[in-house]
């Protein structure tokens, strides 16, 4: 009998499941503010979830495949554009957050600063704050700063899971490698959820998937 994996890669739900999540995300689907202090927080009224990852992960990308919206997270060729956290209402059940990018940014170094500080300050203070959703390219694998976000997503003990991206840019073979390194990874993070979610936004491949667990994430309240 032979030993399942650590992390296995996420099951695609039942049709009833998939309906349901279909049904939700094809509800109203809203920009509601971007926020670039605590207090500017919307009302903690609902749960969320967010989306973190380094820049030029494919964070908007995954949004805009996820809510079948080409354009409601603005996506950018500029590693970094992103200095806000930014709030989207899901048919008025649940937010979604998009995350500044972490990492290499073209910004000045005072700016990076701050909204790094904004970043963990809403990963540790958040009470509303159901799971957050690392992004891991998958031509890369976990890199030092997805380390960090990792770490400190355990220190707050907020839920986090693996959403690999852009998996149709790499062979079987290399993405079986990268994988590998990412289970490694996440064995030694206890706030690390036990399964990881393939994705490709431009293929479409895993959003039926992970549109499911954030409908069951929402209805866990």
């Amino acid at each position: 009998m032979s030993t399942p994996l650590p992390f296995p890669l996420a099951d695609a739900p039942d049709e009833i499941t998939l309906e349901a999540a279909r049904k939700l995300f094809a509800g109203e689907i809203t920009f509601v503010k971007g926020v670039v202090a605590m207090d500017g927080l919307p009302a903690a009224d609902r749960p969320e979830m967010c989306f973190a990852g380094r820049s030029n992960v494919g964070k908007s990308s995954l949004i805009n495949a996820l809510t079948g919206r080409k354009a409601l997270a603005r996506a950018s060729n500029t590693p970094g554009r992103t200095q806000e956290i930014n709030y989207f209402d899901l048919a008025e059940q649940a937010f979604l957050v998009d995350l500044p990018g972490y990492g290499f940014a073209k910004a000045p170094v005072p700016v990076v600063e701050k909204w790094q500080r904004l970043l963990k300050s809403y990963l540790q203070g958040r009470v509303t704050l159901r799971r957050a959703f690392v992004l891991i390219d998958s031509r890369h694998g976990v890199k030092a700063v997805d380390e960090e976000i990792m770490k400190l997503l355990d220190t707050a003990a907020v839920t986090f899971q693996v959403v690999m991206t852009k998996a149709d840019k790499v062979k079987e073979q290399e993405r079986a490698k990268v994988l590998a390194q990412t289970r490694a990874a996440l064995q030694k993070h206890p706030a690390a959820f036990p399964e990881i979610v393939l994705t490709s936004s431009e293929k479409g491949d895993g959003i039926a998937t992970l549109r499911a667990i954030i409908r069951r994430v929402t209805l866990e309240g």
